[in-house]
């Protein structure tokens, strides 16, 4: 527990306006846990940000590394806040899943806040898709969208004495005791990010993420965006938050703001947390021109798709100082591709693998099981991709439907009680798939056993001769695993046109049944 990380403008003791926290604590996920690669809440801080800019005193409770329950009551003796905003962090992909043990903790922290006098308001992807539930355990109002300038207009309106019930964004509860229905004002546009000031870094300690990478990596890592939101469609994805808008930070800002993390906060490597990560092949160029032109070249890591990673962009990425790429390859079958209105081609997977492998950068797959229509046969393309291109590392995970997404339109009949994991380990398949947990499981750690010998020299014999055991498992596994009511596949899946803005700074997306358009021109 470490109180102190948070400061407010002020001296201790003093009344602070407004105290922002968020509800993911890494010791709560087991698998992030062992992973040990905490980052800092970027969305909270770019709230933080704004608010202080705007004259609001400000003081963060930093929930990732430090004890949550305990540490929280402290920050709230400590700045005896106003309002408490519990305020998630957008660019955290554990936030976008929705865990139920995060939920259960900012629950929590709506209770505690509630008890030490302060009005609490609540952003994030689940509170988005379960206002109800969050506005009932005690919280005012439940913000929309892309929501930094949606917070600085409730703060500023209960700062007056206002209520905040006729702003853009806004949910909150009507009715006798609070037990109505939901009313909401609908959320303005989004496309503020650009307008934001840097994240409040400096309202938390980030001392103890540098020991925690230090002792488990030997190096510093710390985060950053060049971006928000992604046009893309995949019907799986849930986009609470920037829907299907996609807005870019001027390169050279980025730039300046990598020797920033670099020289003031000693950062020897970087996670850009985009959802999607060299969309603009024009950006590209002048983001490795940029950081060439400031000498601030840090090693990076990014997110983005296999189409578009042409020789150009990997070039120009490699300029940058990009070592490693994740890719959403989620399956080697079209027909799965397809049924996901993914827009991608397994080929283009080998292609994009190649292009990196030249420049020397690290090709990561993100792969997904268990999507509706995916039987032996695709899960059989899906490795024999993994084997053709041999990725660097892989992440394994299941389909998994979230709120406002096509994918769980199509299961919610098959849902239960069980609507959500608990943490990122969780893995489990919620709906009528083809197999059954255990099946996926094997392949999976099949998988992951296999990826991992390619690229540990070091390897025991023994371990490597368990990789055949592992497969024949799979294999003894798939016939008696099989669920024989089984969500089927879609009839057809639409097509894509895709075209960007003449300033290139935005992609648009086209749902039609016209094939997919050049996506970098």
């Amino acid at each position: 527990m470490n109180p102190r990380a948070s400061t407010a403008v002020g001296p201790e003791g003093c009344q602070t306006d407004v105290l922002l926290t968020h509800s993911y604590h890494l010791p709560y996920d087991r698998k992030q846990l062992r992973k040990m690669q905490p980052y800092s809440p970027l969305g909270t801080l770019y709230a933080a940000a704004l608010l202080r800019e705007r004259g609001t005193s400000v003081a963060v409770f930093d929930s990732m590394l430090n004890e949550p329950t305990a540490g929280f009551q402290e920050a709230l003796r400590m700045h005896r806040p106003k309002i408490v905003a519990i305020y998630e962090d957008d660019f955290n992909f554990l936030t976008k899943m929705c865990l139920t043990r995060m939920r259960e903790l900012a629950w929590g922290m709506i209770e505690a806040a509630r008890e030490a006098g302060a009005r609490v308001v609540v952003h994030g992807s689940d509170a988005s898709d379960h206002a109800a539930e969050y506005l009932r355990h005690g919280c005012e109002y439940v913000l929309d969208g892309e929501a930094e300038y949606t917070l600085l207009s409730v703060v500023q309106a209960l700062g007056k004495g206002s209520d905040a019930t006729g702003i853009p964004g806004v949910k909150w509860l009507k009715g006798v005791n609070g037990q109505g229905l939901v009313e909401s004002c609908e959320r303005g546009p989004t496309g503020h990010g650009a307008a934001l000031p840097l994240p409040a870094r400096d309202l938390i300690d980030l001392s103890v993420y540098r020991e925690a990478w230090k002792r488990a990596h030997g190096f510093v890592s710390m985060n950053l965006i060049a971006s928000r939101g992604c046009p893309f469609r995949c019907n799986w994805c849930a986009k609470p938050i920037f829907g299907d808008s996609y807005q870019l930070r001027h390169a050279r800002e980025v730039a300046q703001e990598m020797r920033l993390l670099r020289d003031e906060y000693g950062a020897e490597h970087l996670w850009f947390a985009d959802d999607i990560f060299a969309l603009n092949r024009h950006w590209v160029q002048e983001f490795a021109s940029s950081v060439e032109e400031f000498g601030c070249a840090v090693p990076f890591k990014i997110q983005a798709r296999a189409d578009l990673l042409t020789a150009e962009t990997a070039h120009a990425l490699k300029r940058a100082g990009c070592r490693e790429v994740w890719m959403g390859v989620e399956s080697g079958s079209q027909k799965v591709l397809d049924a996901m209105d993914k827009g991608l081609r397994p080929e283009e997977v080998v292609a994009a693998r190649q292009h990196l492998k030249e420049q020397g950068i690290l090709a990561c797959y993100f792969l997904q099981l268990g999507y509706p229509g995916e039987g032996w046969e695709e899960i059989q393309k899906t490795v024999a991709l993994v084997r053709e291109t041999r990725p660097d590392d892989i992440g394994v995970s299941f389909s998994y439907p979230l709120p406002n997404t096509r994918f769980y339109a199509r299961v919610r009949e098959q849902l239960g009680a069980k609507q959500n994991w608990s943490d990122s380990e969780d893995l489990c398949v919620m709906f009528k798939g083809a197999y059954s947990d255990h099946f996926y499981h094997a392949v999976r750690d099949a998988l992951h056993a296999e990826v991992e010998s390619w690229h540990r020299p070091a390897i025991k014999r023994g371990e490597r001769s368990e990789i055949p055991e592992l497969w024949r498992a799979v294999e003894a596994l798939e016939p008696v695993s099989r669920n024989l009511d089984a969500t089927e596949l879609p009839q057809s899946a639409p097509g894509y046109e895709f075209s960007v803005l003449p300033d290139h700074s935005q992609l648009v997306y086209l749902q039609t049944n016209a094939p997919r358009g050049d996506i970098n021109e």
